[in-house]
């Protein structure tokens, strides 16, 4: 299996990271893909993913951390993107519940990223809070302008919880949809319900490890070998076995990312 976003370089793992790894394999987790937030994390995770096999790094500026956005940053992040074992930009987008940033340099920040991904081939990893309908409508322009493998693989819609018809229009353009612990939670029939109507070869899973810990272990931190139990709840939405789900989100990462 693939958890296709984690934190696994922030300082909440400090402690354990060695650990916290081992138990992901232990559990089935061989590969994991770290989002970056900033251009700090982005240098980060570049040196990170060189250090262990099953590492891969996106590179990107968090909408909450666009506030000073530069294009001095947008050329560090495309020379970052050259380095091995970086499969993606992000992660990248729209955050209206934090006011981190004012709207217009998220707009500038997504938007420059977006052309630079598909300049460079590279999937993007969208973080999109509260900030529905503008981020589905800037990637609606974007993907229709997109050619070559990235017009079949333009992306993920990380930690998906917007509205079906979001989702369907998302679909439309080609993206996948990533679901993380809240799926497992007593209160999220929406989002079940929106997960089983995705075709199965669209799904994705991650933990977004720290946050985001699926029952049982809510309030406590998030880890990559808690994938399991996304697998496992997907698996009863979508009318699958965990095995079949394990088998099917892990191809679809494989394509999307074009990892080996």
């Amino acid at each position: 299996m693939i958890d296709t976003h984690c934190h696994i370089n922030f300082d909440s793992y400090d402690e354990d990271r060695a650990a916290v790894l081992q138990r992901a394999v232990d559990a089935g987790v061989t590969r994991i893909i770290i989002p970056a937030v900033d251009i700090e994390t982005s240098r980060e995770i570049v040196k990170m993913v060189t250090t262990h096999g099953g590492l891969y790094g996106a590179v990107g500026i968090h909408p909450n951390s666009t506030a000073d956005f530069t294009e001095t940053m947008l050329a560090e992040i495309e020379t970052l993107a050259a380095q091995p074992k970086i499969i993606s930009i992000g992660e990248i987008g729209l955050d209206y519940y934090w006011d981190k940033s004012p709207k217009e340099k998220q707009f500038q920040a997504f938007e420059a990223q977006l052309a630079l991904a598909s300049q460079l081939e590279l999937p993007v990893i969208i973080h999109n809070r509260q900030a529905n309908e503008d981020t589905i409508s800037i990637l609606e322009t974007w993907a229709k302008g997109l050619t070559g493998s990235l017009k079949d693989r333009p992306g993920v819609m990380h930690s998906f919880s917007g509205t079906a018809a979001i989702a369907e229009r998302a679909l439309a353009c080609g993206f996948y949809l990533g679901f993380t612990g809240p799926i497992t939670y007593k209160n999220a029939d929406e989002t079940r319900r929106i997960a089983a109507a995705v075709p199965l070869d669209r799904l994705l899973v991650e933990t977004d490890g720290p946050f985001l810990t699926p029952v049982p272990h809510r309030g406590k931190r998030n880890e990559p070998a808690h994938i399991p139990l996304i697998v496992e709840r997907l698996a009863g939405v979508t009318q699958s076995t965990p095995e079949e789900m394990a088998r099917i989100a892990t191809e679809n990462a494989v394509r999307l990312f074009q990892l080996n």
